[in-house]
């Protein structure tokens, strides 16, 4: 250790005095990687790139598994001007961890200079995916996030542009359920938007398709439910008008419950429904509302025992939000008939946003992510009732009403978790 202090004290002399000298290791030694990258660093700090490019390649040839070592290198060559040899050096501290933070940036930056923007949009992005989840950050390093936002976000942007210039005449020739399937996976491509799946509580029906919106065509009867719309927005008005008389919160807790996203809504009216039926139990409000019972008598309901149909007036009250959730079980779809809706009402599934719009009614996936706002001054009224899920062949609501009444009858909940 002695001739490898002497060998530092040379260096330092040798910087006070304005000059850079190379390491020589004493005979019958190795080199010493710490001591190779100190004159590397001093040499940089003299502005001796070429001498600090030697240095440092000899101190990561010594301990390549060293990081931080081709981190000096790869400063070292850029301050030299060798554009190649700083990718080769980052590249190389990539290959022992992709996660490495400074080495993605650095390379993001590399990428940038050289014009390389596709590369360094994705390695930007890399590095705001690891930033997300640091506990805190400089202003320095948000200065630099806050650039690569704006570079991705440019980049998508172009990168967006020139795909939609290209593929306007092919959308332009579809249109229906083609056309909004492909503009979910171009949005998804541009990152305009989330894949979403299903998220069941209870029974999970595999490999039917994840799709937030059913096609109409699934649906044939909905032009006959949308006929009755007049008849039956007219007994939910009626409805409300009598104070209310028969709505009941639609989220009850049971007592205990711990603090969670439904708390708000707990027990209260903000969110509240009148039931015509109620887990597969006609009730009374089908006598209350005949129009509207003779209406759903026409739709083939989901007919689960003890668990469905389900049928109700949902009234969300003004400037109240349902927070995104998911349902119970995929077999099953969700149909909404729109009765009154003020304008600044939304409703989202996954990652598709939808208005309501009265009398059009739609079947959507409610084990997909979904959500409702109503940020208008007066009640939001919807119509909802269960279906089955369009993808389950008649040989399969079969099954699955067997396995409900097998489930039921040996005392087993499936859907426990909802």
């Amino acid at each position: 250790m002695k001739s490898i202090s002497a060998a530092t004290g040379v260096a330092i002399d040798a910087r006070s005095a304005g000059r850079v000298v190379d390491a020589k290791m004493p005979a019958g030694q190795p080199d010493n990687p710490v001591l190779l990258n100190s004159l590397g660093i001093k040499a940089m700090e003299a502005g001796d790139f070429a001498a600090a490019q030697v240095l440092l390649a000899r101190a990561v040839a010594a301990d390549p598994r060293a990081i931080p070592l081709w981190m000096n290198l790869a400063k070292a060559q850029r301050g030299g001007g060798d554009s190649e040899g700083e990718r080769e050096s980052l590249l190389s501290a990539l290959k022992i961890d992709q996660t490495d933070f400074m080495a993605l940036i650095r390379l993001a930056e590399l990428h940038q200079r050289l014009g390389e923007d596709a590369q360094a949009s994705a390695r930007w992005s890399a590095a705001l995916a690891l930033a997300a989840h640091m506990p805190s950050r400089s202003a320095e390093l948000e200065a630099v996030l806050a650039n690569a936002r704006g570079f991705v976000d440019h980049h998508m942007q172009r990168f967006a542009d020139i795909i939609e210039t290209q593929l306007a005449g092919a959308r332009t020739a579809i249109d229906g359920r083609a056309k909004r399937r492909f503009d979910a996976c171009l949005d998804r491509a541009l990152g305009r938007r989330a894949i979403y799946h299903n998220v069941c509580d209870g029974l999970h029906y595999p490999f039917l398709p994840a799709d937030e919106f059913f096609d109409r065509g699934h649906f044939p009867w909905l032009e006959t439910l949308e006929a009755h719309t007049p008849d039956i927005r007219a007994e939910a008005e009626t409805l409300l008008h009598g104070a209310g008389h028969g709505f009941t919160p639609y989220v009850e807790q049971a007592p205990g419950t711990p603090a969670n996203k439904w708390t708000g809504l707990d027990r209260s009216a903000d969110w509240s429904a009148y039931y015509l039926w109620k887990y597969g139990e006609r009730m009374q409000g089908c006598r209350t509302c005949p129009a509207t019972a003779t209406a759903l008598d026409l739709l083939p309901l989901a007919d689960f025992p003890g668990r469905a149909p389900t049928a109700f007036f949902s009234v969300l009250a003004p400037h109240t939000r349902i927070p995104p959730h998911t349902g119970v079980s995929n077999t099953r779809a969700i149909g909404h008939l729109p009765l009154l809706v003020p304008p600044g009402c939304g409703f989202r599934v996954g990652g598709e946003v939808r208005e309501w719009r009265e009398g059009e009614a739609f079947v959507f996936d409610d084990t997909i992510e979904h959500e409702a706002w109503n940020d208008s001054d007066t009640p939001r009224v919807i119509l909802i009732f269960d279906v089955w899920n369009p993808y389950l062949d008649p040989t399969e609501r079969d099954l699955v009403r067997a396995f409900y009444d097998a489930a039921d009858a040996s005392g087993f909940n499936p859907d426990a978790g909802g």
